[in-house]
């Protein structure tokens, strides 16, 4: 590559000159190509251990002029291919040039001036990306892909200098994580090692100082355990190795590809030595974190933070703190925790102004609402760019984000449907982006949500409310009248809606309990639902419109639990209440396909309709799906199974002795996943479950640690005593169902949930509030982030342990079928994931979301297209063909290609390979047959290979063509059917008859449908016949299968003989098959006669059919044998010889080699082996070379052909092991190696 012209002072060391001419220098650095010697060892030493590895490539050009002592250095290249370039563009455009200037001086600057504008040139084509990378490193980019064999496809996110531990001896090295894989590669004194892991095969991730390996980072892996230690920043390099592992489980979970986001923040200046992409993965957590911190949805992004200070009227003092602005919000949280916490909306915001400075408060900013709320901020660093900056989101934001007539933003993350979205074929309705919604709104009065519903307007609770007397509640309705009080005090001066003041006294109201007639509304505001509602009107009501009437696994799914969800409550004993659940469940169905639905959504949603209308509990549901409880209710619940990890690690660590006794009981991963799912709704007590709710949508999962902790503290002696599983879930269960409120004011609703008390004596009661507040003293430590480490841990444990339990369902659906073992089916669904994956992330004919769908079984989740099944076939297949090779795995991808999607699942790429190892010497050749028959062998491959004019034949006859579809035998058997069933009741005329024939004939159609349903066990005689094109492929497939293997002068032998002989037995059928239907025999086009060669005159068959398919297959077998075994110095491609064919025969095999255009195919030997046929271009105009139409021959005739051959028999009766193709096939990737030196030639091993 052209760099910046640089000076150099001492041009040769280190280097070695290998070209030169007046002006420029190609030098090779020593260490890299042969030779060297101990110079070179040291300098490729330095190269690794120093950070000169990632500035300085093997191979540079200088530029000088003859009297000055100073060199420039202006390219650089990675491979001597890449330099050499350079220097031969030099050489043709300035070495002419420059010979006309006079100064030297002169000569410098132009070429320093021509070098930048070529780089400049360079620049203009590049991707944004790559321009605001440094040269460092790109150049250390280059060097990752070369030395580790990726792709371009493949980006470097950041290089680190550190150790890799291979066993007690530390290697000094350099770490490259990349987006998919983390790699590591080091050079001492001769000593080279090399490993690849992808970030997809990483078990655990784990920061850890022993006393062996000093403060380190151990990637584990299902087979091995990596150490790396010595890094200058040990906890930046974990950071990224978490956030990058994270996304690779992202991929595993769900199709989400990792993409650089283009909306990211651009830093004010260039960073040294980082490149954009790491730049957009730090933007990218601090997005999470800041969205996490204010629940905001997905789609924002945050512009910047800077310190600042916050006027809190209700306090009468400045607040330290930290304001962040994003695309849509202005936000402040206090640097003390929840002293103040500030969600400014954009869309609220009615003035922006600056307020004069002074020295009590210096740089104010006024920020006023449209609710007639001001907010002052003050210190601000730099105020005039903070208020251009708010500005101009401003004039951006829409006083909504949606409205009636968009089209709607499904999967809550964008405005398409996800890539996964399931079509719907009983409406007709599209998911498509890009439809108005208008086309779709059906007629006013088939709407099934409008406005002038009960439940659009208030909560069920409020609609079935029955009025108490307040008498008769006593202190309960005063107590409840209290807690309205003080929460109206509270919003007179911490403010009502989006922008109140939140702080630690809101904090104590909730932990109070959230009085009835409020909880909606602050569910809504603490959740960040209300935001979302705010910027999408309407959008509820198009969705439900869309959503319902739709009949899919999803709504069939609630169907069958709306009437299980809380049927204890009046609110869901009438259809009133079930409308309105089935309304919000199918609406989100439809929003989010990803997620559907899923059991416990039901109780959950349930209780959001109690307190809310239908639009508040859909946004909340959406809250809770999305942002609050992430991938919990997905098909494989895997974020409730992620924080049962969590829990069961927080239980080791808070309650160790009792952790230890229930890990033996096998507990704790039972009871916890419906506390978890259900927010202990199905577990506890309506009124007492709620409270837990109210503080759940304030703290978060923090919450629910929290209470789950303190019930197993309270219940610890108990538990302690238990013997069983069964003992431990009955004391826990009767704990949770008499946690009670005793404040509430609503009617008791009877728990369903079983009753377990033992002995005559009730269990005591306990009190709710008793419960948060004990859970806040002993577990209250718990922080936000502290839980999210610890979820990224158990992630993944859990998705590694979902795809294992995937592989073994997958091996355990197929073992029957196949006959490889168990550990070999596994390693082979390894290898088959493995290059799905590979595919997702560097590119393929389709994408990543139409091969991995996790909504289907596990056998048919991972899918491969043809280029990646021939390359599993190439290293997997017995059947080496050399570059035949693609060829035939395309034949067998299109056999195995069932549905004609273009894809194959594991099943039928076991059921390929399985037929190929382990059938009988007829299943082999039977597979190998329907390998040249359609449509496995598609009519170009035929056509190109005989150079034919014609490839269909016209044939009248029925019973001979090959090619009779499925169809056409179905019609011939019903039309034989009916005309029997004709015959023998033709002497019946009465109308009764006529009656019984018509029932007995659907009867039969009945039959004939069953038995097309049920598999057929294929034998040989359904196989149909086999022209001569395809005879002359299969016979070319042979002939490259036997180049390799040890015996293959007497495979060759064997299969010159087996062609003969079916060639005859196709004559011969041939005439016997046209003079029994009185057919003409179709002679092929005469061509003209060519003269008689020198070698001889030239006989022939009597009526020319003989020679005529025997010179197809001397031409076939001429063709293959050039193909395989011609010279490599590159001797003619096709069959017509050259004076070039004969001079080199030193590859060819010591048997008898024969040119066909010096004997004639009837005077071949038994021992003689065609090498080329038409050797002085006659034998290609011979007459009669045109495939036979007429010539076929069936598969019983191949098989028995091929018996009489024992070398054949016994090639394909040998029993071939699979375990070294698949072991070879894992350690292509270099897992780990170590070689006595490096050269030019192992580097470009190691990129192929």
């Amino acid at each position: 590559m052209w760099i910046t012209p640089e000076e150099v002072l001492l041009a040769n060391a280190l280097w070695v000159s290998e070209r030169a001419n007046p002006f420029f220098i190609l030098q090779r650095r020593k260490g890299h190509g042969k030779g060297g010697g101990i110079t070179g060892l040291l300098v490729g030493t330095l190269d690794v251990v120093l950070d000169s590895s990632a500035r300085v490539a093997p191979y540079r050009i200088l530029h000088q002029t003859g009297d000055s002592q100073i060199f420039w250095s202006i390219a650089c290249g990675s491979s001597r291919k890449e330099i050499t370039e350079h220097w031969e563009w030099l050489e043709a455009n300035l070495l002419q040039t420059l010979s006309i200037f006079d100064n030297e001086d002169d000569i410098t600057t132009f070429v320093k001036g021509k070098i930048q504008g070529i780089m400049a040139e360079e620049n203009k084509s590049r991707l944004a990306q790559e321009d605001e990378d440094s040269g460092k490193f790109r150049e250390a980019e280059l060097k990752m892909r070369k030395l580790f064999g990726m792709p371009e496809e493949e980006k470097l996110v950041n290089y680190y200098s550190c150790s890799y531990w291979k066993g007690r001896v530390p290697r000094q090295g350099w770490l490259y994580l990349s987006v998919n894989h983390i790699c590591f590669y080091s050079f001492l004194l001769g000593k080279e090692v090399t490993l690849i892991v992808q970030w997809t095969d990483v078990t655990q991730l784990e920061k850890n100082a022993t006393l062996v390996f000093p403060e380190s980072v151990r990637v584990s892996t299902r087979d091995t355990q990596h150490f790396f230690s010595m890094f200058l920043n040990i906890n930046d390099t974990f950071k990224l190795m978490e956030q990058l592992a994270n996304i690779a489980m992202r991929q595993l979970l769900d199709n989400e590809g990792f993409a650089a986001d283009r909306s990211l923040p651009k830093p004010c200046k260039t960073l040294k030595n980082v490149s954009a992409l790491k730049r957009d993965l730090d933007a990218r957590a601090k997005n999470e974190r800041y969205r996490a911190l204010f629940r905001l949805t997905h789609d924002e992004r945050l512009d910047g933070h800077t310190d600042c200070t916050l006027w809190t009227p209700f306090a009468k003092m400045h607040v330290v703190g930290q304001m962040f602005v994003s695309n849509n919000y202005i936000c402040f949280a206090s640097r003390e925790e929840d002293m103040c916490q500030l969600i400014i909306p954009l869309r609220e915001v009615s003035i922006v102004e600056k307020a004069d400075s002074s020295s009590v408060l210096p740089s104010p900013l006024s920020i006023s609402t449209k609710n007639k709320m001001t907010f002052l901020f003050a210190n601000l660093k730099d105020r005039d760019f903070l208020v251009q900056r708010i500005s101009d989101f401003l004039q951006r934001t829409p006083e909504r984000l949606w409205s009636e007539g968009d089209q709607l933003p499904l999967s809550g993350q964008s405005g398409t449907p996800s890539p996964t979205t399931p079509t719907f074929p009983s409406s007709p309705l599209s998911l498509g982006a890009g439809e108005p919604l208008q086309q779709h709104q059906p007629q006013p009065q088939q709407r099934y949500y409008c406005p002038d519903l009960p439940t659009a307007k208030q909560g069920l609770l409020r609609i079935y409310q029955t009025d108490v007397p307040e008498e008769i509640m006593g202190p309960k309705a005063t107590k409840e009248k209290m807690k309205e009080e003080a929460w109206n005090i509270h919003f007179f001066e911490f403010g009502r809606g989006v922008c109140m003041y939140r702080t630690s006294k809101t904090r104590e109201l909730v932990l109070n309990g959230i009085p009835e007639s409020l909880r909606g509304e602050l569910w809504l505001l603490f959740s960040g639902a209300q935001n979302e509602m705010a910027t999408h009107p309407g959008y509820y009501a198009e969705l439900v419109e869309q959503a319902m009437g739709r009949c899919t696994l999803a709504t069939e799914e609630i169907e069958r639990d709306l009437h299980r969800s809380m049927p204890e409550h009046h609110a869901f004993q009438n259809e009133m209440g079930i409308a309105a659940l089935r309304r919000v469940l199918t609406a989100y169905a439809y929003r989010n396909p990803n997620i559907g639905y899923c059991q416990a959504m039901n109780i959950v949603t349930s209780v959001l309709l109690l307190y809310c209308t239908e639009e508040e509990a859909f946004w909340l549901l959406v809250a809770l799906c999305e942002r609050m409880l992430p991938d919990y209710y997905n098909t494989r619940v895997v974020g409730a199974l992620v924080d049962q990890g969590v829990f069961e690690e927080l239980t080791r660590e808070c309650l160790p002795l009792l952790y230890e006794h229930m890990q033996e009981l096998g507990v704790i991963s039972t009871i916890s996943l419906s506390w978890f799912l259900t927010l202990f709704l199905s577990v506890m007590p309506f009124h007492s479950a709620v409270l837990l709710v109210d503080c759940f949508f304030y703290e978060g999962i923090k919450l629910v640690f929290q209470v789950s902790l303190a019930v197993l503290h309270a219940n610890m002696e108990l538990l302690m005593a238990c013997n069983d599983e069964g003992e431990a879930m009955t004391i826990l269960g009767r704990y949770l169902d008499n946690v009670v409120n005793k404040q509430t004011v609503s009617p008791p609703i009877p728990h369903l949930h079983a009753l377990l008390t033992s002995g005559d004596e009730p269990p005591p009661e306990i009190d709710v509030f008793e419960l948060i507040k004990a859970s806040y003293e002993k577990f209250g430590s718990l922080r936000a982030d502290v839980i999210e480490q610890m979820r990224f841990k158990q992630r993944l444990k859990v998705i590694q342990s979902l795809e294992d339990t995937a592989k073994r369902s997958v091996v355990r659906a197929i073992m029957t079928d196949s006959a490889f073992t168990i550990e070999e089916l596994e390693e082979l669904y390894v290898l088959f994931k493995a290059k799905h994956i590979m595919s997702c992330y560097w590119g393929a004919s389709s994408t990543a979301a139409e091969r991995h769908d996790p909504s289907l079984p596990y056998l048919e989740q991972y899918r491969i297209d043809l280029g990646q099944f021939c390359q599993l076939f190439s290293a997997l297949g017995p059947w080496g063909c050399g570059i035949h090779t693609p060829t035939l795995a395309s034949r067998l991808f299109r056999l195995l290609d069932q549905n004609k999607d273009g894809l194959i699942n594991f099943k039928e790429f076991v059921t390929g390979l399985s037929g190929m190892y382990h059938g009988d010497m007829t299943e082999k050749l039977k597979l190998l047959y329907k390998l040249h028959l359609p449509p496995a062998l598609c009519p170009e491959e035929a056509e190109s290979a005989l150079e034919a004019t014609q490839f269909f034949t016209d044939d009248d006859t029925l019973q001979d063509s090959p090619f009779l579809s499925h169809l056409d035998f179905l019609v011939q058997e019903v039309t034989e059917g009916e005309e029997v069933k004709e015959a023998g009741d033709s002497g019946n005329g009465d109308s009764e008859d006529k009656k019984e024939e018509k029932v007995k004939d659907y009867k039969y159609y009945l039959r004939m449908w069953a038995k097309e349903k049920e598999p057929k066990k294929e034998t040989i005689k359904d196989l149909p016949r086999m022209n001569q094109e395809q005879f002359i492929e299969l016979c070319k497939t042979l002939y490259n299968m036997f180049s390799e293997d040890t015996l293959e002068q007497e495979l060759y032998h064997a299969i010159a003989t087996v062609a003969s002989l079916l060639l005859r037995i196709g004559e011969v059928g041939k005439k016997f098959s046209n003079n029994g239907s009185g057919k003409k025999v179709l002679e092929p086009p005469a061509q003209p006669q060519p003269p008689p060669s020198a070698d001889g005159p030239e006989r022939e068959d009597s009526n020319g059919e003989g020679s005529s398919g025997q010179s197809l297959i001397c031409k076939a077998l001429a063709e293959a044998q050039l193909e395989t075994v011609g010279p490599p110095g590159g001797g003619p491609s096709g069959a017509g010889g050259s004076d070039e064919e004969g001079k080199d025969d030193t590859s060819v095999s010591s048997y008898s080699v024969v040119s066909a255009g010096e004997l004639q195919c009837e005077d071949i030997a038994d021992d003689t082996v065609l090498i080329g046929c038409g050797g002085n271009g006659a034998g290609d105009k011979r007459r009669g070379s045109a495939p036979d139409a007429d010539w076929s021959i069936t598969f019983e005739q191949v098989l028995a052909s091929m018996l009489t051959e024992p070398a054949l028999v016994d090639y394909f009766e040998n029993k071939r092991d699979i375990q070294g193709k698949m072991a070879a096939c894992k350690t292509q990737r270099a897992v780990e190696r170590q070689i006595s030196s490096s050269s030019d030639h192992e580097l470009a091993q190691l990129s192929t």
